[in-house]
């Protein structure tokens, strides 16, 4: 993940659950990218290290367990910039220029010069983290698969070069579910719509009162749809299935109002986040846990990273 702000409920339910039930069957390496975070945000670099803490801290409260998951952060193991510019010497640009995501966001993202060197490269180094650790699956949703895709053609590459040394690594898909944010809108950072995983009780109540809901329900007496109203589909993430039930069926009925529904929400939001609000107070007591979470996990992934670019060298008769 990159740490480009505070995560949030579209992080947890796309990616952090999952990762949790990962590591429970699979060696997992999972590291805080600072290094990818430069290629959009090289101009103001000033919370990238706080960020960085910050998300590693979300991990360990949210339930990423490193006696089961090595973590780490990418630029305390230089080897995945050492692969990055070996991988690069062999990656012909057209192949860079055509993924669908680099011309998506020089279009989108308004503010910034993205006509860079760093950002066209940007699934260089996203496949030189992936070879690095000869991941053989990678937990993606379906917009990354053109990125992984590019990653198994330059490890083709690669082997046919010199000699066979990577893995093709194949898509674990996840279903990576659109979580509303408090405007309706997927929710992101670059919105300022997120509930925050560090965001205290007080703040996700009254984040939570100002959610959009059904547009059409204007009065209290009004019916409601919740297959548009962004505050059910976080129900449907968030509540037990008896809420969920109760309130879909009430909202139709106009026998609830949105004020109670959001309260509902709330509720169950509350004691969803309850164990992790928990988990950073202690973090936040002992910091050197989170020291010595990364200190280990570091130590592990080097010695991966070492051996793998060995091979690399060894291959390419540059040792």
């Amino acid at each position: 993940m990159q740490p480009s702000g505070l995560l949030h409920l579209g992080n947890l339910f796309g990616a952090l659950d999952n990762f949790k039930r990962l590591q429970a069957d699979h060696e997992c390496f999972y590291f805080v990218a600072d290094w990818h975070a430069l290629s959009t945000n090289y101009e103001n670099t000033t919370r990238i290290r706080e960020y960085v803490r910050e998300v590693l801290i979300d991990w360990l409260a949210a339930g990423l367990d490193p006696a089961r998951s090595t973590l780490f952060i990418q630029s305390r193991v230089p080897e995945h910039a050492v692969l990055y510019l070996l991988l690069s010497m062999i990656t012909p640009v057209p192949w860079l220029e055509r993924n669908p995501t680099y011309k998506e966001k020089r279009e989108n993202i308004e503010g910034r010069d993205l006509s860079t060197y760093g950002f066209l490269g940007y699934p260089v180094l996203q496949t030189a983290d992936i070879l690095l650790y000869k991941g053989d699956f990678v937990p993606v949703g379906v917009d990354q698969l053109p990125h992984l895709e590019l990653s198994r053609e330059i490890a083709r590459r690669f082997n046919q070069l010199y000699k066979p040394v990577f893995p093709e690594p194949q898509a674990l898909l996840t279903e990576i579910p659109k979580v509303p944010g408090t405007d309706g809108r997927k929710m992101s950072k670059s919105y300022n719509n997120t509930i925050n995983l560090s965001d205290p009780e007080a703040t996700v109540r009254s984040k939570l009162k100002t959610m959009v809901t059904d547009p059409a329900r204007i009065r209290r007496t009004d019916k409601g749809n919740p297959d548009v109203c962004p505050v059910f589909t976080l129900h449907k993430s968030i509540s037990a299935q008896p809420v969920i039930d109760q309130v879909n069926q009430d909202c139709r009925t106009a026998a609830i109002g949105c004020i109670d529904c959001k309260k509902l929400l709330a509720d169950g939001l509350v004691t969803l986040l309850t164990p992790t609000w928990e988990k950073r107070q202690e973090l936040a007591q002992k910091p050197k846990m989170v020291d010595e979470v990364i200190d280990a996990g570091t130590k592990k992934a080097s010695s991966v990273a070492r051996q793998t670019i060995a091979e690399v060298s060894e291959a390419m008769r540059i040792s």
